[in-house]
Order: C-alpha cells, then structure tokens, then sequence
C-alpha cells in the first residue's frame, strides 16, 4: 500500500507541471463493453512500479455503476518472478468518446488516462498521457507483429514521446 501511496502522490506531482503542448491524438470512439478484457502489455514507458515487470497483463471490466474495475498483473523482474497485482478503478470522462479516463490508484486522486489508438479489431491499443511521460503498447495477444509495432513507435514520436524511453515487456506464456 505504501508504494501505491507514493505512485499516486508522483502522478499527482506530475500532473501539477505545467509544459505546454499540443492535444495528444485520442481514439474516436471507443465500445467500452468491448475494450474490456485482458490486454498484454507489450511495451511501455514504465512507471516505478511497473520497472522489470514480465508477462504483464491489465485487465478490464465495466461495472454497472459505469466505472471500470481493472486489475494490472505482472511478475517482477524475471518470469519467475513474484506475481505483483494492483487494482485501480478507472472512470470514463464526459468528454472524449470514452477514451478519456481517470484511473484511480488511491481514493481521491485519478491519473490520466487516454486511448490514443485502438485499431478496428479492438485487438491492438496504445494508453497515453497528455505529459508525454508514460505510455503503453497492449494488444490482446502477448505478440505483435514487427511491422504493427513499428507503426505503433512511429505514431508515439509524432506525438512527442521520446521513444528511447520505450522498453519492450518480456512476455512467455
């Protein structure tokens, strides 16, 4: 609970810069019932808590109160590893097509949370932040083609991330 506490806290710290940038791309429209499930992480630039993580794997559910139970799951630093889970609930904003959310790590704070890509298949997607800080490539397999992935890095430097921050997420399953 204590590094949660701190993870929210810097997320809050974060936000509080102020570095002016253009809008980050969003995702149209998002079928929230079907953007739920599990998705791979298959890269990211990671949080602290999330540094060395293999075989992660966030999953969603809508809940009938309209909020979104998630559960992030991951073994820490091998695939052997101790198996860490956190479970922030996320909550879809007015604006953005659902793909504007506040993801709740530690009640009353929320992190952004935006989907920038999510191609037609609902099969690959691309979760940002407006500070260009922390990202995350998933795709509801624990693979992706080089070329899709590629696509996906080239899209996240034309928005401004320095994608030599980018780690790929080990996963074997």
């Amino acid at each position: 609970m204590k590094k949660l506490s701190l993870f929210a806290s810097f997320l809050l710290l974060a936000g509080c810069q102020s570095v002016s940038r253009p809008p980050l791309v969003m995702a149209t429209q998002v079928d929230l019932p079907r953007f739920m499930g599990d998705w791979y992480v298959i890269a990211n630039i990671p949080t602290f808590i999330e540094d060395g993580a293999h075989n992660a794997v966030e999953s969603y559910r809508l809940d009938a109160d309209g909020t979104i139970a998630t559960t992030f799951t991951f073994r820490a630093d091998s695939f052997d590893g101790k198996l860490k889970r956190y479970t922030p609930r996320g909550f879809v904003m007015e604006d953005g097509g659902n793909a504007h959310w506040g993801m709740r790590f530690v009640w009353p704070f929320k992190s952004e949370y935006r989907i920038m890509y999510l191609n037609d298949e609902y099969a690959q997607t691309v979760i940002g932040r407006s500070k260009r800080d922390y990202v995350w490539i998933m795709a509801r397999s624990p693979t992706l083609a080089d070329s899709d992935y590629q696509k996906l890095v080239n899209l996240l430097a034309q928005e401004g991330y320095d994608i030599g921050k980018l780690q790929k997420v080990p996963q074997r399953w």
